[in-house]
């Protein structure tokens, strides 16, 4: 049989949240009064971090951007690496 997924709308997730930011109770016990699975809740807190965390530096999507580039930057050092080495070695 599958299982059926429960929807909450975004009040009802944005209450939870703010009552583990308030209370300061552990995720699981919050999620058992509120019937919500602890591990849902703590992807609701997780999120709610993260945004929160980014309005203080970078933007999550700002964040994300700068790793593509870091990325970008490491591979084309390698490859120049790997072209000095070839010319390097012809020599």
């Amino acid at each position: 049989m599958p299982e059926t997924r429960r929807k909450y709308n975004p009040e009802f997730k944005e209450g939870a949240v703010r009552i583990v930011r308030e209370i300061g109770k552990p995720i699981a016990q919050i999620a058992r009064d509120l019937g919500v699975h602890e591990g849902t809740l703590g992807n609701w807190v997780a999120k709610d971090r993260a945004e929160r965390e980014g309005t203080e530096g970078l933007s999550m999507g700002d964040a994300a951007e700068l790793k593509r580039s870091v990325r970008r930057c490491v591979q084309n050092q390698a490859e120049e690496v790997d072209h000095a080495q070839q010319r390097v070695q012809r020599e």
